[in-house]
């Protein structure tokens, strides 16, 4: 979970305009509009609500730029639209702006679930400035005191509890921190000391005399590391790329300058593989790799959270013994993408790849970039892969929709791709039987089609004609048949 706070604007709020369009293309939907007067609601116009928001602020002058537009975002679908609604309402009341009118709106057109909220810096009540100094580390704080408050998430409980890990110097120290997202640095206060941070704030402060180092060498643990490590490489890819991370870490927090007056934008460097993955799923084992400036790597720790021990990688197996390093990179968000999708099987993965570098031949994605993954994806997702997979199949003639395929595999099996929803699966299993033989089968069902059509037109035409009749009986006076009073005639003139 992560916050970003937005450049202020001007008194036009573009930050409404922005989600309105959004809203309009129908990847945004409005969850929440507080605060306002009721003549404003959920049906009120994008101008309504900015003229409010501006009636508000210019009473301040002096607030040149006076749009607050935050955007709280998760994992892929982490947290529902209404979860992150209840989050963006906390998270107002721990910025201060708790009160003022402000609107929450559900973006989903990125593979990340997110909210926007925007409302203005000018207080409702007083007509002041919302205090803003240090705006952004606020809001880190808020959001973390915010999903305490909701689902019970404390950094000092978690904090305390990788203090009890064994470790065997600072440096193991500072990877397990930086593995759970904290950083460790110097307390310029201090000189003994060390300051944890977590995303720019400080959440505690060690003293060096509380750091207790363990140097054990008798342990039972890390010849079951040894035996696990050996075994697995051979089951699943030790292939290891490259993943890069271009995007600015530093964009949620208050921009440092360097002495030439430019923002740094360091790219972080990760190295990932299929057999890392298994051993973190499987085994609670993490391998952190450590290089300098993007170079192959030099070395490796093993974290060890079933036992809360930190090892040395070369303590255990040299690091070329069990890894393959290649020289392919793929970036991160691609990478986050790919891990996400659920890939039960070699046949869906064969699939899954041949789609991929099809659809982006740019990115030039390998096999064992590719991971296993048995995951299955929550029911309201899966919902909607059906109900588009369904619609993409009736309506395969004038559909365009580029985020679903049909391949048939080796396997004689037929699978459906959705990418968006990171979705790969049996295209039998996911929409059923019946729908599925009218795929195999589009000829005879539009045969049965057909019949049904015809037989409802005779249906029809009989009920046509049967008010016909009865509007002749009617009007002939009588609520006989007509063709009875012919008969009745010809017998007269026999006699």
């Amino acid at each position: 979970m992560i916050v970003k706070i937005m450049d202020p604007a001007g008194p036009s709020f573009p930050g409404v305009h922005y989600n309105d369009k959004k809203i309009d293309k129908g990847t945004g939907e409005l969850m929440l509009i507080k605060n306002f007067p009721s003549f404003i609601n959920e049906s009120s116009s994008k101008e309504e609500v900015r003229n409010y928001l501006r009636a508000i602020s210019i009473g301040n002058k002096k607030v040149l730029k006076p749009q607050f537009h935050a955007m709280i975002s998760t994992k892929f679908q982490g947290h529902s639209k209404d979860e992150l609604t209840k989050i963006a309402e906390n998270f107002m009341d721990e910025m201060k702006y708790g009160a003022q009118p402000f609107i929450v709106v559900f973006h989903s057109d990125t593979d990340n679930n997110h909210a926007h909220i925007v409302t203005t810096r000018v207080d409702k009540q007083t007509g002041k400035k919302i205090n803003d100094s240090y705006e952004r580390l606020k809001a880190q704080k808020a959001l973390s005191v915010t999903m305490d408050k909701l689902y019970g998430q404390k950094p000092e409980e978690e904090l305390n509890k990788l203090f009890g890990y064994k470790i065997g110097s600072i440096s193991q120290l500072e990877t397990l921190l930086n593995r759970n997202g904290y950083k460790i640095g110097k307390n310029t206060d201090d000189i003994n000391s060390f300051n944890i941070l977590k995303n720019g704030v400080i959440q505690q402060t060690l003293s060096g005399n509380q750091i207790v180092f363990d140097n054990s060498k008798n342990d039972k643990r890390a010849k079951q590391i040894k035996a696990i490590l050996s075994k697995y490489k051979e089951l699943y890819s030790n292939k290891v790329f490259k993943v890069e991370d271009n995007r600015l870490k530093d964009s949620m927090l208050p921009k440092k300058k360097t002495k030439d007056g430019e923002s740094p934008s360091k790219v972080k460097i990760d190295f990932e593989s299929e057999l890392q993955k298994k051993l973190r799923d499987v085994f609670g084992i993490d391998i952190v790799f450590h290089h300098k400036e993007g170079n192959k790597p030099f070395g490796y720790t093993a974290i060890d959270y079933k036992t809360q021990k930190v090892y040395k990688g070369s303590d255990l197996l040299k690091m070329n013994e069990v890894f393959d390093f290649t020289s392919d990179t793929l970036d991160k968000k691609t990478f986050e993408i790919l891990k996400d999708y659920n890939i039960p099987n070699e046949e869906s993965k064969k699939i899954l790849l041949n789609f991929l570098n099809k659809k982006y031949p740019e990115l030039e994605i390998k096999d064992f970039m590719l991971f296993e993954n048995r995951g299955k994806k929550d029911l309201e997702t899966y919902r909607k892969v059906q109900i588009e997979v369904k619609d993409f199949i009736r309506n395969a003639n004038r559909n365009n929709d580029k985020n679903i395929s049909i391949t048939k595999g080796e396997d004689g099996k037929t699978y459906a791709v959705h990418t968006r929803f990171h979705y790969i699966g049996e295209l039998q299993s996911l929409i059923g039987e019946k729908e599925y033989q009218k795929f195999l089968n589009p000829i005879q069902a539009s045969e049965i089609r057909a019949e049904n059509n015809e037989s409802k037109e005779k249906t029809e035409l009989t009920k046509a004609v049967n008010e016909m009749l009865f509007e002749l009986m009617k009007s002939s006076g009588t609520a006989k048949d007509p063709a009875e009073n012919e008969l009745k005639k010809r017998r007269k003139k026999r006699r």
